[in-house]
Formats: C-alpha cells, sequence, structure tokens
C-alpha cells in the first residue's frame, strides 16, 4: 500500500491530498528516509511523521484494506511516539497563553467609557 494511503487509512489526515501534500514536502519519513507518496509500506516499517509540531513515531504492524475505524486503528500500527512531544506542545500552548489572555487586548467602547468615568470622578 503506498504511504499517503496508509496515513489515511489508518486516520492521521483526513484526507488522502493532505497525506499526499505531507509526504511531498517532506513531513513523512519511513525508516529515516524522506518519501514521496508512491512509496510502498511494509509490515515492520518505522515511520516518522510531523504533524501539528509534534513528531509522530509509529510501526506499521498490518496493510488495512480500506480506511478502517476509530477504534481498531490500534490493530494495524503501534504509536511510539515520545511523551515529551506532546508535553511540549502542551508548554507551548500555556506559554501563549500567559502573555495575553483570550478577549482581552483593546478596551471596548463602553469599557473606555467607564475608564473616562473613573477618571473624570478622580479629579
Amino acid at each position: 500500500m503506498r504511504i499517503d494511503k496508509y496515513l489515511w487509512c489508518t486516520r492521521y489526515y483526513k484526507t488522502r491530498n493532505q497525506a499526499t501534500e505531507a509526504c511531498k514536502k517532506g513531513h513523512v519519513k519511513i525508516n529515516e528516509q524522506v518519501t514521496k507518496p508512491s512509496r510502498e509500506v511494509f509490515p515492520t516499517d518505522k515511520i516518522t511523521l510531523r504533524k501539528n509540531q509534534i513528531d509522530f513515531q509509529l510501526t506499521v504492524l498490518e496493510i488495512p484494506d480500506s480506511r478502517v475505524g476509530a477504534k481498531i486503528v490500534g490493530l494495524y500500527r503501534t504509536d511510539t511516539t515520545p511523551a515529551e512531544a506532546f508535553e511540549h506542545q502542551e508548554a507551548q500552548r500555556l506559554a501563549q497563553e500567559y502573555y495575553r489572555k483570550k478577549g482581552t487586548g483593546r478596551p471596548t467602547k463602553k469599557d473606555r467609557r467607564n475608564i473616562d468615568e473613573y477618571l473624570d470622578e478622580g479629579d
């Protein structure tokens, strides 16, 4: 089976076109070699793919006939992604929130009027 089809079948990408684009951009490696979308996948191959700033590491167990349900994806691959990869993404998300909370920023007209009233009362 082609690598782009395998990644689509095992639900790493929503569409086969997205899987093909990831291969063309060099985000997918089989046995530490950058691959084309047409590269064949065999059991025991080790796949590394970069998605959402996480380097997923997989080992192919079997080749599915077609796209499989989310509950049985584990029969076709073993996910060996280290936990540090997910922790790093969580740390980045928290760091981004630290600087500016969602919904904060420039005051609205109502906020601005309240600030002006408060400052006028002080004079």
